[in-house]
């Protein structure tokens, strides 16, 4: 027997109404069958409502099966007297980390675990300062986790499930929040513990790239285990992945678009190097393009050069005018988040606002609809200064919208009509203007009519973003700022609701402000980037200009787009591209403009 084993496992949650009654009910598990060896890497894919967090909670023995059982290292779950032990040897570490950290200092949070497991003190603070470097998070040891960002709340509660030691760790999306550099040291060490230690690691994700260096992939859907292999064989099947509402690696999906246009790249290729290779190989090592062009140069003239001064109306304009801002001044825990910024976003622009976790992108937003006001400097829109006490934030918070980081926490009313007719009121419409307006905002967010009167909290992930969206339109915004509005979602719910944004964007001229952990994303949807260190906006530029200082941005725990990388180094293997690519459709281009026919080179 494996360390973990599912026999015919069946779930089904009950639906209740307000006054406890059964509504239906659901079968998130449907007779899964799957065993997984001692020291195995698994990752497990799937859509939002694919059964995936259903299923992990069944190895924690969070839940019991309705039918059918599982096994953890030899012992029933459902079997009361081995609850303890299930949780020792499998430790979980859920999605969102304000679901499991419990401590008011960041150090003794992570000792909960092996102090509750009876380990000696003296090991305990060596298990502590071992896992909180592992994460990145030593120098915070002294901190409240109320103080940190929602990247930073889940490296702690990382640290806390690998100091307890256990045989096997289930990671459900633990990545979601955290920057470029975050997830891949995140994933770095997950491997190490997996390799070293031995240590069985269950991971749940919706970024492909984590998936490659696994033994093996299970993907769901309704339930039910629906494809299962190694990485190269499950990211093979690009077109039935895309129906499961997944993506793939994008040196896969560079190769799959090329073999669209007449390539005949193999199946099977997951990374950079295998790109490299099966290119070089299939080009018979001779290249169109000319003279090359030194790479070094070419990211050195970039790095010197800046686009072009874009002139905005100050009286179409949001400013910020030498803003700095600090928590808990004049205390010991005092922060300074915000240190001397001064940007102008002006009307209609699609900006995207990327730094690593906790590098002030939360609480530079904040201040742009005056929900934080500025402990030094001023914030102006159109010409006022919000900060000044007769200005009317409330309106000001109807012409400057903001989606928090989960949208869903600002759901509230019984019925998502009601929800999203909430703002127009608040503002002073009538409930017949306030009506109207939400009907406009849910068609404009695709939401299909049969929600409406639903309750916001029986829909999935990526309708509970697009009811938020609605609720903020509603109120007929003029900038719109989105803070990780994506998080947590599948990749198919990711890209529909960043459709949804540029659509908006475009139609209606509402400038976006877009926060994003995801370099592939604002590489794909913005027009201007902002970039944030310690407090500063360090970098201003397009797309193109900011990911060819990719070496100043891996040093601030970001990084440039996977496709990005992998230009360059074909450039290094001859092929003259342009350094600065950023999107598979600019690359798929790029390449065929050197291999037009789709055939070998020098043919």
């Amino acid at each position: 027997m494996g360390i973990i084993e599912a026999k015919d496992l069946v779930y089904e949650y009950i639906k209740r109404d307000e006054e406890g009654n059964v509504e239906g009910v659901v079968r998130a598990l449907s007779g899964v069958n799957l065993a997984i060896k001692k020291g195995e890497f698994i990752a497990v894919l799937g859509g939002n409502g694919s059964g995936k967090s259903t299923f992990a909670k069944h190895i924690n023995a969070i839940l019991y099966p309705g039918e059918g059982t599982v096994y953890v290292d030899g012992k029933d779950t459902r079997k009361p007297e081995n609850l303890w032990d299930i949780r020792q040897e499998a430790g979980m570490i859920f999605q969102n980390p304000d679901n499991q950290i419990i401590g008011n200092v960041v150090e003794e949070d992570v000792g909960f675990g092996p102090e509750n497991m009876g380990i000696p003190t003296k090991e305990i603070w060596e298990r502590v300062i071992e896992s909180l470097k592992a994460v990145g998070m030593y120098e915070y040891r002294k901190h409240s986790p109320n103080r940190l960002s929602g990247g930073q709340k889940q490296r702690v509660a990382i640290a806390g499930v690998m100091a307890m030691h256990p045989k096997c760790i289930i990671m459900d999306e633990p990545t979601a929040m955290l920057d470029p550099m975050g997830r891949k040291e995140v994933i770095r060490q997950a491997r190490a513990l997996n390799d070293v230690e031995r240590i069985t690691i269950i991971l749940i994700t919706h970024y492909m790239e984590e998936v490659i260096y696994a033994d093996r992939v299970f993907v769901m859907d309704k339930g039910q285990i629906a494809m299962q292999g190694t990485p190269a064989e499950i990211f093979s099947d690009v077109e039935r992945l895309r129906e499961l509402r997944l993506d793939v690696p994008q040196p896969a999906m560079l190769a799959h678009e090329l073999n669209k246009t007449g390539f005949n790249l193999p199946y099977g290729i997951l990374t950079r190097e295998d790109f490299i290779h099966e290119l070089v190989k299939y080009t018979g090592g001779r290249f169109y393009g000319g003279a090359l062009e030194n790479v070094e140069e070419k990211k050195s003239a970039f790095r010197h050069t800046t686009p072009g001064v874009i002139k905005r109306d100050p009286r179409e304009s949001l400013i910020l005018d030498h803003v700095s801002y600090v928590y808990e001044k004049g205390t010991s825990e005092e922060i300074r988040a915000l240190d001397d910024i001064s940007v102008q976003i002006g009307k209609g622009e699609f900006i995207g606002l990327i730094g690593h976790t906790g590098s002030g992108k939360s609480t530079f937003v904040q201040h742009l609809n005056g929900l934080v006001a500025p402990s030094e400097g001023h914030v102006y829109y159109k010409g006022e200064d919000i900060s000044e006490k007769k200005y009317d934030r409330k309106k000001l918070r109807s012409k400057v919208g903001l989606v928090f980081q989960y949208p869903e926490h600002q759901l509230f009313e019984e019925t998502v009509f009601k929800d999203v007719c909430f703002g127009p009121k608040n503002i002073g419409k009538t409930q017949k203007e306030a009506e109207l307006a939400a009907f406009e905002a849910l068609r404009a967010v695709r939401l299909p009519e049969e929600y409406y009167y639903s309750s916001p909290f029986e829909l999935s992930g990526g309708q509970k973003r697009r009811v938020a969206i609605a609720g903020v339109l509603a109120m007929k915004p003029e900038i719109l700022v989105l803070d990780e509005p994506t998080a947590g979602l599948d990749p198919k719910g990711r890209d529909e609701i960043l459709d949804l944004v540029k659509d908006l964007h475009d139609k209606q001229n509402i400038t976006i402000v877009l926060v994003s952990h995801s370099m592939e994303d604002v590489a794909n949807y913005v027009d201007r980037i902002l970039v944030m260190d310690k407090g500063s906006i360090i970098m201003d530029g397009d797309p193109k200009h900011i990911y060819m200082r990719s070496d100043e941005l891996e040093s601030m725990g970001l990084s440039a787009p996977q496709v990005t990388y992998l230009m360059r180094s074909l450039r290094e293997r001859g092929f003259d591209l342009d350094p600065g690519i950023t999107t598979i459709d600019d690359a798929v281009k790029e390449i065929r403009r050197l291999v037009p026919s789709g055939g070998k080179t020098g043919v």
